[in-house]
């Protein structure tokens, strides 16, 4: 098995997109990025915590590429709004992808660079790669939150 950590927007939905995909394992959300040990989601809305709402994926990868969860990465949200994703603003529903190791960093340099020379979007991209850190699970109450509701996705975007 190994780990994928993927922000982009509330992770409610992130979590959702990803629990789709076949060879994924399972998934936790939480917060990374940010400065403040063990974060409560009360503590990260106030955006003063520099994290970002996270999902980490974990995958097995004879089913699933990192590859692969890079376009689920990249069609779940709008990868050019800087601190926003819909209607939820701050700094903590940026777009990031949380590399686990060298391979993975090259694999999102890659995936980046493509989607941007494609054309389909007319803003430059805002989504920030940076290393792994500590990954804080969010209260029980926020994994599979929409799973425990019976919704499929946020309808953000």
């Amino acid at each position: 098995m190994e780990k994928a950590t993927f922000g982009a927007g509330c992770f409610w939905g992130v979590e959702a997109a990803f629990r789709k995909v076949p060879g994924v394992v399972d998934t936790a959300v939480g917060y990374s990025g940010g400065h403040t040990k063990n974060p409560t989601y009360k503590e990260v809305c106030t955006d003063k915590t520099g994290h970002a709402e996270v999902v980490q994926v974990e995958y097995e990868p004879a089913k699933v590429t990192y590859k692969q969860l890079l376009e689920v990465f990249w069609a779940n949200h709008d990868p050019t709004q800087l601190n926003r994703q819909g209607p939820d603003v701050g700094e903590q529903y940026r777009s990031v992808v949380f590399y686990h190791t060298p391979e993975q960093k090259a694999a999102a340099e890659a995936s980046k660079k493509k989607l941007e020379g494609s054309g389909k979007y007319k803003r430059p991209l805002a989504t920030r790669l940076e290393p792994a850190g500590e990954f804080w699970r969010a209260e029980e109450c926020h994994q599979r939150y929409l799973e425990k509701r019976g919704l499929a996705a946020c309808g953000t975007h």
